[in-house]
């Protein structure tokens, strides 16, 4: 595929779209790859990267020949994308998490679910498996984003496997790596690495992830080869399920001191809003919430609409 400079910046911008998501607990990047179109070749890219055959080509044709077969311009755009955004982001979506949680989580369930209905339409033909998948979907989605964290070892052995854990989770839509890295202890950790630029924990973090996402590429693109409306199915209810996750109302079940000295909450309840209102005696902005939700609907249908303006 010829790609013209602006198709690149706009490649830019998704990866930088997918890095903001996969900082914040609960949100997927690969749902945002999936929203802006870009999924199933960057599931195909990352695949050829690790397959055999390319390290026949890099011997044989060289650096150039090996740059190409990898898709290495669209991987490169977008992996620059997300790393800006993860890294220039990190502090700042934890500032709005601890400040306007409602206002944030109200922008990705209106992302989300409107997402799910684009998402759902790639099923070229539904029939009882794709339905039975999308209900197994849902299932293990709100199963995952309904467990509770725990604490584990601060190790470089298990930031390595956290890694290699995080990333499956971050190319699958609707299954945020964040999140699962707040089950495995180690989300804060690793904001804390990120924003402080821990190299070493950062560097072990990433070999992990490395190996991880180029063996579950090679999965995911063969289920999506194999079985496309079945796996696209299973991936919609993930999103569907994670919903569970990005209610804007919450109440804390079961707190915990960071660092800092600070109760920040580690176990929360989804609520409606009066009932936010009652335990908490905070502000629900309901009004703004429901606002901010119609915008993040709307934004997949501008994403949507301009998809199409460009494919044409």
């Amino acid at each position: 595929m010829k790609r013209k400079f602006s198709d690149y910046l706009l490649l830019y911008i998704k990866g930088a779209g997918m890095g903001a998501a996969d900082v914040i607990p609960g949100v997927s990047g690969g749902t945002i790859a999936f929203i802006t179109g870009i999924y199933e070749e960057l599931i195909s890219s990352i695949k050829s990267v690790g397959s055999k055959s390319i390290l026949k080509i890099f011997k044989k044709g060289g650096i150039s020949e090996f740059w190409a077969d990898i898709n290495g311009n669209f991987l490169l755009s977008v992996v620059l994308g997300i790393g800006t955004s993860v890294f220039s982001l990190a502090k700042l979506m934890q500032y709005l998490l601890s400040n306007h949680p409602i206002l944030v989580w109200s922008f990705f369930f209106g992302l989300i679910l409107s997402s799910t209905w684009f998402i759902g339409k790639k099923v070229t033909k539904w029939s009882v498996s794709p339905i039975v998948a999308i209900v197994l979907g849902v299932a293990i989605g709100y199963f995952i984003t309904a467990a509770s964290p725990t604490e584990t070892s601060n190790s470089y052995w298990f930031i390595f496997l956290s890694g290699a854990i995080a990333i499956c989770a971050m190319i699958l839509p609707g299954i945020s790596g964040s999140f699962i890295l707040l089950l495995l202890g180690k989300y804060l950790f690793m904001m804390t690495a990120i924003s402080s630029l821990d190299i070493p924990i950062i560097l072990i973090f990433l070999s992990g992830a490395a190996i991880g996402i180029v063996a579950f590429s090679n999965l995911l693109s063969w289920m999506l080869a194999k079985y496309h409306n079945i796996t696209i199915a299973v991936l919609t209810g993930f999103m569907v399920g994670s919903l569970n996750k990005v209610w804007p109302w919450k109440v804390s079940v079961q707190t915990y001191i960071d660092s800092h000295g600070v109760v920040k909450p580690l176990v929360e309840s989804n609520v409606l809003p009066n009932t936010y209102l009652s335990v908490n005696g905070l502000e629900p902005h309901t009004v703004q919430a429901i606002a901010i939700a119609c915008f993040g609907a709307l934004l997949v249908f501008g994403f949507e609409f301009l998809g199409k303006k460009l494919k044409k």
